[in-house]
């Protein structure tokens, strides 16, 4: 019987991308069907397996985006969302099976629950991403990517509440700040199919900051610790710089997030 982290660690093992989303997929449908019931330990890799393309780069080699609305801008788009979402599928099984120091605090069956739906979505958003990028003549691998979405992940690796109020709550809480742009830029060009995708995007990351904004919250009354301020220490001291500004106040709202949490954070805009 496959314990639940030993499937974290097979498809953290996995290189190929599609491979990666599928086994995902299959997993969690095994987990929800109760032939998976063992949560299990695993001796993770620092970083998952990856495919030999795309060429990671730091964010200063990154080359500048084409100019909007044409083709390759499009791909462009869509290939950076894609590398997220990849990026997304090893963070949700990471969280599961990292095997952070806990202490007393004690993960009930719900918490796996909520991370397997994670886990499950951020690979059917990299499968819809890859048939939008095939439509247009690309695939994933095709242009370079930035190697800084891993680095949450190695930074918070010792700290569970740290994890959850970087990766969730300031990354996940990112893309629901700019998805509505990309939908409405899509709309304008007629790109139906890309707004759609982009939708279901943006409502399923809804349920994932709420799946870390709930969590951080009781993993905080366990503490006995302040939520507002002790998400603030984490971001100042895990997140460079400021948050971003706009905020999409309503997603954010809907997820779990106060504005009094973030507003202090945030940039002059």
């Amino acid at each position: 019987m496959t314990s639940l982290c030993e499937a974290a660690l097979d498809v953290l093992q996995t290189a190929n991308p599609t491979e990666k989303a599928t086994k995902t997929r299959a997993y969690i449908t095994r987990w929800r069907a109760e032939e998976i019931t063992e949560i299990g330990t695993a001796d993770l890799p620092n970083r998952p397996a990856r495919p030999e393309k795309p060429d990671l780069l730091s964010p200063a080699e990154m080359p500048k985006r084409a100019k909007a609305g044409s083709l390759r801008s499009k791909i462009a788009l869509l290939h950076a969302l894609a590398h997220i979402e990849l990026n997304a599928i090893d963070l949700s099984w990471d969280v599961m099976a990292r095997g952070f120091d806990l202490g007393d605090f004690a993960l009930p069956k719900a918490f796996f629950d909520d991370w397997c739906k994670v886990a499950d979505d951020e690979a059917k958003h990299f499968l819809m991403l890859e048939e939008r990028l095939g439509d247009l003549g690309a695939s994933y691998g095709d242009l370079p990517a930035h190697d800084g979405l891993w680095e949450a992940s190695e930074q918070t690796a010792h700290d569970f509440a740290a994890r959850l109020a970087i990766v969730p709550m300031v990354l996940e809480a990112r893309g629901l700040d700019v998805t509505p742009g990309m939908i409405k830029a899509m709309n304008a060009q007629g790109d139906d199919k890309t707004a759609q995708f982009l939708q279901i995007i943006h409502d399923d990351e809804i349920t994932h900051v709420r799946a870390g904004t709930v969590w951080f919250e009781a993993w905080c009354a366990h503490h006995g610790k302040d939520v507002e301020e002790t998400w603030q220490d984490l971001v100042r001291t895990y997140f460079h710089g400021k948050l971003k500004r706009p905020f999409n106040h309503p997603s954010r709202e809907e997820a779990g997030m106060i504005r009094d949490w973030y507003e202090p954070l945030a940039d002059e805009g």
